[in-house]
């Protein structure tokens, strides 16, 4: 289990540094599966209205509601490696 944590680290680091920037549908996944792999289910007030961006976040985290962080984990770190950044 701390092999993926430790993969699920680097993967975070490693995707800071990716060639292109992945286009929104895949940076919200990345964001809603590395919230759910490491706070688990979508918590706190939905944002107002007008935050697009943070609505837009809320909304993909919540997806994954039921999910379980450790499947989360190692979907982030699959999909870290397929865009080609070293995990």
């Amino acid at each position: 289990m701390s092999d993926l944590n430790e993969q699920f680290e680097k993967a975070a680091v490693a995707v800071k540094s990716l060639a292109e920037r992945p286009d929104d549908q895949t940076m919200l996944k990345l964001y809603a599966l590395y919230k759910q792999g490491s706070a688990g289910d979508v918590s706190g007030p939905k944002p107002g209205f007008f935050d697009f961006v943070g609505t837009a976040k809320y909304e993909a985290w919540e997806k994954l509601q039921g999910t379980d962080p450790e499947g989360a984990k190692r979907e982030y770190v699959e999909l870290v490696g397929k865009l080609g950044a070293p995990v």
